[in-house]
């Protein structure tokens, strides 16, 4: 381009013009690459966001904490796990100082099985692990109060044990009948089944154990065999009604062991407290063997306590953990194997479970003998 003609001053604006051209030029490449920058930092941003949320969300997924999982299945609860998030809500039963308090467990938990506070007539409740507390007016748990509230509750071990004595009553009583109708003939249907057992209970664990008197403690003996063995076929069955670890809760064979402790006392007769407080020894050593004898009139029941309660429990956390390998693994290959050990497991617990029925009978049947046995000299 001949600029030759041009003036000096007018080659100046010409050149001003051009450069500002050229620096609109490179900030509008500026300006877009800095625009496409910004977005496709955007764009990881959001793409790491994603992923990490997903990672952690696989993750929360992939863990699996088998202690939670078991401890729920065998402690007690105030509502009966049915299936995902449905269950079956039980009756609340609460006396504070200011009167009874009677409501649904549903009010206690949300949608998601999450625990939620509830106003009730006299105070809030909130369950807390399965125990019922009052909240204060700050929101928080009220120790002192929550200490003043008995709970009555309806819970899943007590509706359990409430099926198997309904379920009991029904057999017997159809049994009953049966007798009453077929006297001198054959045993028939349920009759056949439950006579064998009745019998074994009577001529294997009674008459051994405590002689001839044996008649008079025969329906505890049956009463005590049938309620045990009853309840653990029924905690066997995952699905409702059954899975309630009723003779797997120490408050139960509390009870029941406390019962055959007040049988045998009672009935004690003259040799047994004798052999308690005048035990053919030197004087000196009386002390000794009465703390001895006292000692062991509490240990024998206690023993029949434990042994039932950690049985019963055992079995259940053994199945529960060979159940929870799958989930723990999660692989094809250990599938099998584990159904394969719960298979077995649960075959054996069937034995289990009527062998501990019979081992608490035969027991509390050796302790009563031990109590109504008479020396002959």
């Amino acid at each position: 381009m001949d600029l030759s003609h041009i003036s000096n001053h007018k080659k100046f604006r010409l050149k001003a013009v051009f450069a500002l051209f050229l620096a609109f030029l490179s900030f509008k490449t500026f300006a877009f690459q800095e625009q496409d920058t910004i977005s496709e930092a955007q764009d990881t941003v959001q793409n790491v966001a994603a992923v990490a949320g997903h990672e952690a969300h696989e993750a929360a997924e992939e863990k699996f904490d088998p202690t939670v999982t078991i401890l729920e299945h065998i402690s007690d609860a105030h509502s009966w796990h049915l299936w995902g998030h449905t269950s079956l809500p039980l009756p609340v039963i609460l006396y504070t100082d200011k009167g009874f308090e009677v409501f649904s467990s549903s009010n206690l938990m949300d949608e998601h099985h999450h625990a939620v506070a509830y106003q009730g007539k006299y105070y809030t409740y909130l369950n807390q692990n399965e125990h019922i507390k009052v909240i204060g007016e700050d929101g928080q748990v009220d120790e002192a109060a929550s200490a003043k509230v008995l709970d009555f509750s309806i819970t899943k071990n007590v509706a359990g044990m409430l099926i198997a004595v309904l379920l009991i009553l029904v057999v017997f009583l159809s049994v009953a009948g049966s007798y009453k109708k077929r006297v001198g003939k054959a045993p028939k249907g349920l009759q056949s089944w439950l006579e064998p057992i009745i019998l074994f209970v009577r001529d294997d664990i009674a008459r051994p154990n405590i002689g001839y008197k044996y008649e008079k403690f025969m329906p505890l003996l049956l009463t005590i065999f049938f309620f045990i063995w009853f309840n653990n076929l029924l905690g066997l069955i995952p699905i409702f009604p059954g899975s309630a670890n009723v003779t797997g809760n120490i408050a139960v064979t509390l009870v029941l062991a406390g019962i055959v402790l007040v049988v045998v006392n009672i009935n004690g007769n003259k040799y047994y407290w004798s052999h308690i407080f005048k035990p053919d020894v030197p004087f000196w050593l009386l002390p000794i063997m009465w703390a001895v004898e006292i000692i062991g009139i509490f240990s024998k029941p206690f023993a029949l306590m434990v042994r039932l309660f950690a049985n019963i429990t055992a079995g259940h956390i053994i199945i529960l953990s060979l159940v929870s390998l799958i989930f723990i693994f999660k692989t094809v290959a250990i599938a099998p194997v584990s159904v394969a050990f719960v298979l077995f497991m649960s075959v054996l617990e069937l034995l289990v479970a009527f062998l501990q029925a019979f081992i608490f009978t035969m027991l509390a049947a050796l302790f009563i003998g031990t109590a109504v046995e008479e020396h002959h000299h």
